[in-house]
């Protein structure tokens, strides 16, 4: 069964609170189209993740697509995670257990 968005935003805030981060709801009043959480990790890593249900990666409104694309061209990382699969991957990607191995 494919994961709901709800889903998926519930296991990557669990993901990067177990990654001792922050995983924060972006709402921004009269801007349209920001992306649903704003990541942030020990070291400074920033990063928005925008969320869709599984299967549903390109239903991604204009003002979305206008947005991310914005963050890309200010040097933002600025993605789309669609899956639980995505989330780890994103995890490892960008904070990797051995970088704060001790």
């Amino acid at each position: 069964m494919k994961k709901s968005e709800s889903e998926i935003e519930a296991y990557l805030v669990k993901s990067v609170k177990n990654k001792k981060g922050l995983c924060m709801k972006w709402t921004s009043p009269g801007n349209a189209g920001v992306p649903d959480r704003i990541v942030i990790f020990p070291g400074g890593g920033v990063y928005f993740v925008e969320l869709k249900a599984e299967g549903k990666r390109e239903n991604l409104s204009p003002l979305q697509r206008i947005f991310l694309n914005k963050l890309k061209n200010l040097n933002c990382d600025a993605r789309v995670i669609a899956s639980f699969k995505e989330v780890d991957k994103f995890i490892e990607e960008v904070m990797p257990d051995e970088v704060y191995a001790t």
